[in-house]
């Protein structure tokens, strides 16, 4: 059994860090939440491997159509959420394996990642990730200039 995680300590000392503190208290949680439906977190190879600027998420969600399927970005929260019909009150089973129930699976997304596509296929649904850095967020590399790149200084040097 896990105990808890106290993470007051690093709001007296730490200014800005809020939602990085909120993150790993939410990560702690999670070990919590159930394993349904199972799920792979991929980063892309080809060619974005050299910066990692790729991802996917595949999702088993066997027995649902793509109209009982949801999935929602919103303030850096990818929900994928699954809801059943009521239509299985005339079906028998004599054994049940698969478990077609509803649910609702999160996944904290850093900044700057943005969902590009959603397929189904095979009983498995495959969220595109990339990441998106921001022109003003890229690091820059600024000239360096010398006392001679003047033309007063090449006057001078003369």
């Amino acid at each position: 059994m896990r105990t808890a995680v106290d993470f007051s300590p690093l709001y007296r000392s730490a200014v800005g860090f809020d939602r990085l503190v909120g993150l790993l208290d939410s990560a702690a949680r999670a070990d919590a939440t159930p394993g349904w439906p199972p799920y792979n977190i991929e980063r892309l190879a080809g060619a974005d491997a050299e910066t990692g600027d790729s991802y996917r998420i595949e999702v088993a969600v066997a027995g649902f159509r793509p109209d009982q399927l949801n999935i929602e970005v919103k303030e850096n929260v990818l929900t994928v959420a699954g809801k059943k019909d009521g239509d299985e009150a005339h079906r028998t089973f004599l054994h049940r394996g698969l478990a077609e129930r509803s649910f609702e699976r999160r996944f904290q997304l850093a900044d700057h990642i943005r969902v590009t596509s959603a397929d189904l296929a095979n009983g498995l649904l495959s969220i595109q990730l990339h990441l998106e850095v921001p022109e003003a967020k890229k690091a820059k590399t600024i000239a360096i200039n010398t006392a001679f790149d003047t033309p007063a200084a090449l006057e001078a040097a003369e």
